[in-house]
This record gives structure tokens, C-alpha cells and sequence, in this order.
């Protein structure tokens, strides 16, 4: 649970041209459910194990609520609300409910795409073996489909080795 910042700038754009439109005319209450929805959508079409899944948007914050089965399914679902266009922080309240025989996850490490990054250096910074990045790369899909797309004010889920 926390808070997390984003790059507000930067990441994907919500909304196709009909639907930022749409918004526009929408009363506030409207755009703001239209908005949630797709949000909910792009988590949901992830296919991460989280149950109860609902959010809140206040300006540029979102805040989400749910149970993970993972570590890794809380992060992501942060990940993917938070590299969005127009969002500048996530404030999660998830929880994670494994199984009583799972072996408890280490928490992950967030960090911030610079300009000049890639997996590679950014795996070399973290891990010292740039050779590593498919392991940054692995960590962050289906969020990532190509581990040579990263931008800048992306934020990515580094696991510990």
C-alpha cells in the first residue's frame, strides 16, 4: 500500500479521438465513469489474478481498491493505471491474499525510464549484467510487448533476483 508517482505527461493515452469527444461533452460525472471504465478495462484485459477490482479517480490520482493473488499482480495493476496520459499518482489500497502455502513474494523495486534507457542498462544498473534485462522485460508483460518500446516517465516493475 502507498503512494506512487508517474510522469503525468507521459505514457499511454487513454482514450482514442471518438472517445476524448465524447468526454468533452460529457457532463463531469459521466466523463469521470467513462474514464474509470477504461481504466478497468485495461487492467481487467491483463488477465491478472485480482479479484474486487474498483478505482477512484480524483484529478490526476487514482486510487484503486482489491485483493491480488500476487505481489506481481498488485504491481502491475498499479503499473497499468499509473503509465497513463493525464494520471500523476496511484494511491494503492490492495491487498495481496495468497494461498496459505505460497511462498510470500519479495516486493519489487519501481523505477522511472529516463531518456537513453534501455532493458539492457537498466538491468545493468540494477542487477550488474545487462544480460539480465529479460528478466526486467519478463517482469513487466504483458504491460511491455516489446522490450525495445520503453519511453521516458514510464515507470517499470524491477523484481528482485
Amino acid at each position: 500500500m502507498g503512494l506512487f508517482s508517474f510522469l503525468k505527461g507521459s505514457g499511454a493515452k487513454l482514450f482514442n479521438k471518438k472517445e476524448e469527444e465524447a468526454i468533452k461533452t460529457a457532463s463531469p460525472e459521466a466523463a469521470e465513469n467513462m474514464k474509470k471504465e477504461v481504466m478497468l478495462r485495461a487492467v481487467n484485459d491483463l488477465n491478472l489474478p485480482v479479484q474486487n477490482l474498483s478505482i477512484d479517480i480524483d484529478g490526476e490520482t487514482v486510487t484503486v481498491w482489491g485483493q491480488a493473488e500476487t505481489q506481481v499482480a498488485k504491481d502491475l495493476t498499479v503499473l497499468t493505471l499509473g503509465n497513463n496520459v493525464g494520471i500523476s499518482s496511484v494511491d494503492d489500497r490492495m491487498s495481496v491474499i495468497a494461498s496459505d502455502n505460497a511462498t510470500p513474494e519479495p516486493e519489487a523495486i519501481f523505477y522511472e525510464v529516463k531518456s537513453g534507457d534501455t532493458l539492457s542498462k537498466i538491468a545493468k544498473h540494477h542487477y550488474g549484467d545487462a544480460m539480465k534485462y529479460n528478466s526486467i522485460f519478463e517482469a513487466n508483460k504483458p504491460m511491455l510487448k516489446d522490450p525495445d518500446k520503453i519511453y521516458p516517465g514510464q515507470v517499470l516493475r524491477i523484481p528482485q533476483l
